[in-house]
């Protein structure tokens, strides 16, 4: 946690010059954009499906950096010193202090209230964001499972006229039910993840509410890129099946 400490107050005191008071909680931010700048291959990994384990490491990665800089800003001394960041400032909020502790300041519209507030509402719009993507990303999943299953029975027409044996024919037919059936069960699936995964994301303000500033300001860095790397990622896809399927056309 020293090592931490050490790297948050110089990236602070670099800082100080522009942001002023402001400077370390800035310079918690900048550390987290750089330990999700490290987890990116990780999260790109996740995306593209490539391992089971790729979609739970980004997050179990990050659990003991949260813990480090909870610690951090609840402790009153660091490596047998009086710990330093907690005298530090974002505007009139001390980073170590919680909202129940803010609204004891001058109330919920206090000094401190206010900088709180500013807080849950910018994690509020990340979670919107967030659950409104989710239940796009859900409803197309659905769709394409739809298709999918639509467009079975045309696929196993086709084969049979092209003079698949009975045998065989019988075994597509077969798989054909099962491929529906599956596809219908993923359906009603997506349909309940899609109604219940986006509100998970406004999990984070009750996070934010009871722990340390400087931990909010954590939360709200790494859910914000969070939900802004899977929009980069989604797009870079979509576009690169767009040249593919305009390749194909093309040569066509």
């Amino acid at each position: 946690m020293s090592v931490f400490a050490h790297l948050v107050a110089e990236l602070g005191r670099l800082l100080e010059p522009v942001l002023a008071q402001s400077a370390t909680a800035a310079a918690i931010v900048l550390f987290t954009v750089l330990v999700r700048l490290a987890l990116h291959p990780l999260s790109r990994a996740a995306f593209r499906g490539a391992t089971p384990a790729a979609g739970c490491l980004p997050i179990l990665l990050q659990l003991p950096v949260f813990f480090v800089m909870y610690q951090a800003f609840s402790s009153a001394e660091v490596g047998g010193k009086a710990n330093e960041l907690l005298g530090h400032r974002l505007f009139a909020a001390p980073l170590g202090a919680r909202w129940t502790e803010a609204l004891g300041e001058g109330g919920l519209f206090g000094a401190q209230g206010l900088v709180f507030l500013g807080l849950f509402g910018a994690i509020a719009v990340v979670a919107a964001w967030s659950a409104v993507r989710g239940r796009r990303t859900a409803a197309s999943v659905a769709a394409a499972a739809a298709a999918a299953a639509a467009g079975a029975p045309k696929k196993a027409a086709a084969a049979k006229k092209s003079g698949v044996k009975a045998g065989v024919g019988g075994g597509a037919k077969a798989g054909v039910g099962v491929m529906a059936e599956v596809s219908a069960e993923q359906q009603e699936v997506m349909r309940k993840l899609g109604g219940v995964l986006p509100l998970l994301s406004f999990g984070t303000l009750i996070t934010a509410a009871v722990v340390p500033l400087a931990a909010g300001l954590y939360l709200l860095t790494t859910t914000a890129w969070s939900v802004a790397e899977r929009a980069w990622l989604q797009y870079r896809k979509e576009r690169a099946e767009q040249l593919m399927g305009g390749g194909v056309r093309s040569s066509l």
